[in-house]
């Protein structure tokens, strides 16, 4: 551009008045504050990174933000961070006092603080505030009060200045401003003047270089305004409104999209401002900013604006196509209804009616402008409809005429709801109204509405539609049915009620409408369509197919034939603009509507005014529909929970996660994640899925984190997904780990349960060895037990045959001792007899004189003492004894071969235990010679007085 060309067009510019008008459509403004996000009051510099997480400059170090979470990274000497700048690399470059260096990731994903003071020069490292950090080709530069730090792959070089006040880049070169050497560009190497210290205002201080064209910068200052820098010149650029501004001290400025630029002050807010110079919209504290006082301002990627405040961050869903209406920022009324109408926007609140001029196509809340209210309309407006050319209201306090000086009443007796025409033919003779006690009709003329015609009581006829085809009027009661009105050709009404038993499922929650000529009626039930043919109402297939949801509570068909509709307290739309119909919410409205006074007025694709609790909202329905930059769901923290909390992954890295080993004392795992998709957070769902342990996908939610308690051992992966209304899920972002099994079940834990086994094996070998030894020592010591026990039972079988053997030998013997002593008394007793006979013969042979008989008793005498027949009679006597008594009297003679045949006798008889009186019989002896033979067989047995004869002689056994 010629410079005489370029000057001219400032003294247009500067002819142009100040635009004092603000737009009537406001983006969302969010308000964070240091509560909120847990970091200093003030922010100095915002950043966003490739993945889109935001980064701020704050008092108390690195602030970061993806849309959830918020997490501050101090710097080691805890001092505020002043400038931010992301490389190439992914690394964040910080500046502090005393300090700058990079953040980058560490092995677990969790940023960590790298200081580059140590590669200065000793001499250059304390230093102030590095208020600037910048890329410039493959250099690196940081900006301090005195110095220039400028690396490159070959090392350091410093520049040191009187007073470095401003760095950064504008159209492809490094502009710098120095107190003492004014504007330099660095070419080359080296930094050239461009405007020389001299050639600058006094006090100019540089807040922000933008590019204008393409040879022409502007540069905005912190009191001196703005400015065009046209090679070496410099010219200002001053408007009304650019003057008004650079009053409020322009502290930092950024370029909005082509033709407009924004502009932050320290004392009045933002503007934006177009290339005329004149202001198109403003962000105040009036228009929702936390304060006046901007230190930074940045558009992220969506195009939304962050502003960071001397106390506070604010965003600005700047580019959003929702947008609010209000009439004013301290009249903040209910909306009701709205209408377009000759140029100038209508909007009914709980206050009154409004009234704005708009001229032109397009997004109508872009329009700048200032709502009026309208004369005569103070309190609840209810309805604004359009009727043969007019501008009517239903009124709180009864039906008026919009005109141009007010509202003129028609019918003050009582509120009014709704009007339409009644007929089908414009314009039309009658008109259908609905008032709190039913339905009107009025005759209307060119003047407009005047005489009633006809009347339809009700207890309140706030829902109506109207069939024009055959003139019926459809009347829906909030809790008795569906009522349908027809009057005949004298205007009288016929009343029909259409309840459970003429198709409806209930009477409750009905309401009525007009869509896609069909007669709708909506219940608790679902949604019904009248069939004419069998005069009754009858399940929608049509909308079946569509939706099926119950409780709709309003219907409404736009201009492209679309289904706006409100379900429950969300704000939805049957899109008919694809092949096949596609139903999607508005999340921006969830819970904001007017809750039984629902109202949403389409005008076109690009203008959808819905009622709220407080204004209106305006949606851009054609770039609502805007396909935006797809989502990029991160995992950005994940935790192991047990005794204490561990990070494992921090949520930075490039590529996939590394696969973490988590001890079974930390198995519940926690999971945060994130889209940063800002202006699109109330619209962002997430599903998830735990590889390995969960069955499937979850449902979605807005849930940005999950726990998983008490984990068992196992690999598992956690996989997250996000979608908004309007497309499908995003790439999956997934982290794999491993839960350690318990100790008890480790490898080692194995090996040692493996080598406890082999020893254990071993041990019972040995064991089981030596219970077969013990078994067989104990069988062989129960064999010689049970053989002790059969030897002593055959010992005591024999001991018992030898007692009994004995026995019956003690039976014998005392048998034969009883016949010896028989026999032995029998020979005493034939002694006697013998010796009585021979006596008794001597006696009776001395008295017989006779020779002969006296020769035959000698005889006998003699038979009598024949003494070898006694003899045998002991021996014979004797040798029984020795057979019963073991030979005892050979053994007794033996041994005491002294002993005469008497003893022996006295022995044998002592044996037999006999009397001394009975031995005195056998011995022919006296009581008293029995007494002295005892007393002389002891002497010859030669026993002492203790010892009992009678017990030797049974002891005296042969050797």
């Amino acid at each position: 551009m010629a410079l005489p060309r370029f000057l001219l067009l400032l003294l247009l510019l500067a002819t142009l008045p100040a635009a004092g008008q603000n737009t009537i459509g406001l983006p969302d403004i969010l308000n964070y504050t240091k509560e909120g996000y847990g970091a200093g009051t003030q922010s100095w510099d915002i950043r966003q990174d490739a993945r889109g997480v935001l980064y701020f400059a704050n008092n108390e170090g690195l602030l970061s933000f993806d849309g959830h979470y918020w997490k501050i990274y101090p710097l080691p000497n805890r001092t505020v961070v002043r400038s931010i700048a992301i490389g190439p690399d992914g690394r964040i470059y910080v500046g502090g006092q005393d300090e700058f260096g990079y953040f980058a990731p560490g092995p677990n994903g969790a940023l960590r603080y790298h200081s580059m003071k140590s590669l200065l020069p000793a001499r250059d490292r304390s230093f102030a505030d590095v208020w600037d950090i910048v890329f410039y080709g493959k250099q690196l530069f940081f900006r301090t009060s005195q110095r220039l730090f400028q690396f490159n792959g070959d090392g350091v070089t410093v520049t040191y200045g009187a007073d470095w006040r401003y760095l950064d880049t504008c159209a492809g070169g490094l502009i710098a401003q120095d107190n003492e050497r004014g504007l330099l560009r660095f070419r080359n190497g080296l930094w050239e003047p461009v405007v020389r210290a001299g050639g600058l205002p006094r006090n100019f201080l540089v807040t922000a270089i933008l590019p204008w064209s393409r040879d022409t910068m502007l540069l905005t200052t912190f009191r001196q305004g703005s400015f065009f820098l046209v090679g070496d010149r410099l010219l200002p650029f001053e408007t009304p409104a650019l003057r008004e501004i650079a009053g409020k001290l322009i502290y930092t400025a950024t370029v909005a999209d082509k033709d407009h630029f924004l502009l932050a002050t320290t004392l009045d807010g933002a503007y934006i401002v177009d290339r005329r110079g004149a202001i198109t919209q403003r962000f105040t504290r009036g228009e929702g900013l936390q304060n006046n006082n901007i230190l930074s301002v940045f558009f992220d990627r969506e195009k939304n604006l962050w502003l960071a405040l001397d106390n506070g961050i604010d965003f600005v869903a700047y580019d959003s196509p929702v947008r609010h209406i209000y009439t004013s920022p301290q009249n903040e009324g209910s909306g009701y209804t709205s209408l377009l109408f000759r140029d100038h926007l209508y909007i009914g609140t709980s206050n009154g009616l409004y009234t704005v001029p708009l001229e032109g196509g397009g997004d109508l809340s872009y329009r700048q402008g200032t709502f009026a209210p309208v004369a005569g309309t103070r309190g609840q407006v209810w309805n604004l409809s359009e009727v043969n050319g007019r501008l009517l209201m239903g009124h709180h306090e009864g039906a008026f005429a919009v005109e141009p000086g007010g509202a003129r009443p028609i019918d003050n007796s009582f509120g009014y709801w709704n009007f339409l025409p009644y007929g089908n033919v414009l314009p039309a003779g009658l008109m259908v109204t609905g008032n709190y006690y039913g339905v009107r009709l009025f005759h209307c003329s060119a003047s407009g509405p005047g005489k009633e015609a006809a009347t339809a009581p009700f207890e309140s006829s706030r829902f109506i539609t109207v069939d024009n085809n055959d003139g019926t009027i459809w009347v829906a009661h909030p809790y008795k049915g569906i009522y349908r009105v027809r009057f005949d050709p004298s205007l009288k009404p016929n009343v029909r009620r259409y309840a459970t038993g003429d198709g409806l499922f209930t009477i409750n929650n009905n309401y009525i409408f007009k869509v896609r000529n069909r007669i709708v009626a909506t219940t608790e039930g679902g949604i019904y369509e009248y069939d004419a043919a069998r005069d009754r109402f009858a399940p929608s297939a049509y909308f079946k197919r569509i939706f099926d949801h119950a409780n709709i509570r309003l219907m409404r068909e736009d201009t492209e034939g679309n289904i706006w509709f409100v379900h429950d307290k969300q704000v939805g739309v049957i899109d008919f603009s694809a092949d096949k119909p596609r139903v999607f919410y508005i999340p921006e409205l969830t819970n904001k509507l007017v809750n039984g006074f629902e109202h949403i007025y389409p005008i076109d694709p690009q203008n959808i005014l819905v009622g709220a609790e407080k204004g209106f909202v305006h949606i851009n329905f054609e770039k609502y529909k805007r396909p935006g930059a797809p989502l990029q769901v991160q995992i950005r923290d994940v935790r192991a929970l047990g005794a204490g909390d561990t990070l494992l992954f921090g949520g930075y890295g490039n590529g996939a996660p590394p696969c973490a080993e988590v001890a079974n004392a930390f198995n519940t795992l926690h999971f945060a994640f994130a889209a940063p998709a800002y202006g699109l957070q109330k619209n962002v769902e997430y599903s998830y899925y735990l590889k390995g342990y969960d069955k499937g996908w979850s449902e979605w939610s807005q849930k940005v984190e999950k726990e998983y308690p008490y984990l068992p051992a196992g690999t598992y992966t956690f996989q997250v997904r996000a979608r908004t209304s309007l497309g499908g899920p995003s790439e999956t972002s997934s982290y794999t780990f491993t839960v350690l099994p318990p100790w008890y079940r480790s490898p080692w834990a194995y090996a040692v349960y493996f080598a406890l086994l082999v020893a254990g094996g071993l041990w019972l070998v040995r064991w089981q060895r030596r219970k077969f030894v013990r078994q067989q020592e104990r069988h062989e010591e129960e064999q010689r037990r049970l053989l002790y026990l059969h030897q002593l039972e055959l010992e005591k079988t024999e001991k018992e045959m030898v007692r009994l053997n004995n026995e019956k030998l003690e039976a014998e013997i005392e048998h034969k001792n009883t016949e010896l002593a028989s026999s032995a008394m029998h020979l005493v007793q034939k002694g006697e007899l013998i010796g009585r006979l021979r006596e008794e013969l001597t006696r009776i042979r001395k008295k017989i004189d006779t020779d002969v008989a006296n020769e035959e008793f000698r005889k006998i005498i003699r038979i009598l003492n024949e003494e070898d027949k006694v003899n045998e009679d002991w021996d014979h006597f004797a040798h029984h004894f020795d057979k019963v008594h073991g030979n005892f009297l050979t053994a007794l003679k033996k041994q005491y071969p002294a002993l005469t045949p008497n003893e022996l006798k006295l022995s044998a008889y002592l044996r037999m235990n006999l009397s001394s009186k009975e031995v005195a019989q056998l011995m022919n002896i006296s009581v008293r010679g029995v007494e002295i033979s005892r007393y002389r067989l002891r002497k010859k047995l030669q026993l002492p007085t203790e010892t009992n004869l009678f017990e030797f002689l049974i002891a005296v056994h042969p050797n």
